[in-house]
């Protein structure tokens, strides 16, 4: 009877409360793909919904109570224990309503990706481990100070010479900063918080570099010391096994594309998701 009177009543405000609603949960689970919350979210809610199911087929009035004040509870503690991943998601709310671009323009991007492209090639054949990060939206200035500041122009051979092993700098992470330029060298960075990585042996390198991209919109390329592949992060997620073609082909959907900065989020995920779809695929051929 209960749903002969829900259609009954059904009206197009109805409708479209319940897509909006839809929408702003299925908008919210792209925030906590790849990390450590969509687990710690899968339980609590695999336990308040078997706690209601067994309160109400067995009428346990008690537990039915509980379960009511649970949900109470629950919505106080959400945002504690997803502060990461909420933080993140109001500060992409944000960078979608600005209408300022404090990205460096798209000719300098291209110059970036070419020297970074350039300089991974030749780490890369010679096993040199790297951690290069380019700075989007987020801020990452907490994580400069951390190391040696540089101010200086991006270059292949400044990078092969700030990742030399015999070097003090190669220990680490180098930014290059919204304006083009490599802010820093040595640069500590936040490892993953997820338990869902691409391969249980990655070393901290790589933890890393899926660290900074969880906590902001940067992306990362890091060249592995011990087999020299190249690999790139973004969103939480990672692309291995790369050339120096296929780096730039990646570099320019992220990074050198004027769209990418200025788009609507439906758009840029759309366009996220084409790209990795595109390297998936290119990786299964070359496999």
């Amino acid at each position: 009877m209960e749903l002969l009177w829900a259609l009954d009543n059904l009206t197009w405000k109805a409708l479209l409360d319940i897509f909006l609603v839809g929408l702003v949960f299925f908008g919210a689970s792209f925030f906590f793909r790849g990390t450590q919350a969509i687990a710690l979210l899968r339980g609590l809610l695999f336990l308040l919904v078997s706690l209601l199911v067994v309160s109400s087929v067995l009428d346990l009035q008690a537990l039915r109570w509980l379960t009511q004040n649970l949900l109470v509870v629950m919505g106080l503690a959400i945002p504690v224990i997803f502060q990461p991943e909420l933080r993140r998601a109001l500060e992409r709310l944000g960078r979608a309503g600005t209408l300022l671009n404090r990205q460096a323009p798209e000719t300098l991007r291209a110059h970036v990706i070419e020297e970074i492209s350039l300089a991974a090639e030749k780490l890369s054949e010679r096993r040199h481990g790297a951690l290069i990060v380019l700075q989007r939206q987020s801020s990452l200035e907490e994580y400069i100070k951390t190391g040696i500041s540089l101010n200086s122009d991006v270059t292949s051979q400044l990078l092969l010479t700030v990742f030399w092993p015999k070097t003090e700098l190669h220990d680490g992470a180098a930014i290059i900063d919204e304006n083009g330029r490599m802010a820093s060298a040595a640069s500590v960075l936040p490892l993953t918080a997820s338990r869902n990585l691409p391969d249980p042996k990655l070393g901290t390198r790589h933890r890393a570099a899926l660290g900074i991209s969880e906590v902001s919109d940067a992306i990362c390329v890091v060249v592995s010391e011990e087999t020299g592949r190249i690999s790139i992060t973004n969103a939480g997620r990672m692309i291995a096994k790369l050339d120096s073609k296929r780096l730039r082909t990646i570099l320019s959907a992220f990074y050198g594309d004027d769209r990418e900065q200025s788009g609507n989020p439906i758009t840029q995920l759309l366009e996220r998701g084409q790209a990795f779809m595109a390297a998936r695929r290119d990786r299964r051929k070359q496999a």
